[in-house]
């Protein structure tokens, strides 16, 4: 199992800041920000790294919103918080954005996102 990390992080309007992702698995397809974590890293520090890589914010890590296995990957999923940066596509993402539910329902998701999502109640706001 790869293990990967996952970062839910809104704004002020309750939207959720999500990725299109610009390598495979899921080549276009839009999730949150999140990646592997490298060896040496805790789930923080992979967080932390993974967001700023992105989506060029600063980030603080929260809670623990829940998990999913995806084939070869165990996603751990955490809140966090935006402290700064300017929002910007980054090496892994051909495109970074805030989305409420109306704008999240009109991207190709990747699987099982919003189901996910939904179970968790993390939903961005309407």
């Amino acid at each position: 199992m790869v293990a990967c990390v996952g970062g839910l992080a809104y704004d002020e309007a309750g939207r959720l800041l999500l990725v299109q992702r610009a390598n495979e698995p899921g080549r276009g397809l839009w999730s949150v920000p999140g990646g592997r974590v490298e060896p040496g890293e805790d789930d923080a520090a992979a967080l932390v790294r993974e967001m700023f890589e992105e989506t060029g914010l600063q980030v603080t890590p929260g809670a623990l919103v829940g998990r999913v296995v995806r084939g070869p990957y165990g996603i751990v999923d955490y809140r966090c918080t935006v402290v700064s940066g300017p929002l910007r596509a980054g090496d892994d993402a051909l495109d970074a954005r805030f989305v409420d539910r109306a704008a999240m329902a009109a991207l190709p998701l990747v699987d099982g996102l919003l189901d996910a999502l939904a179970e968790w109640d993390a939903l961005p706001r309407s």
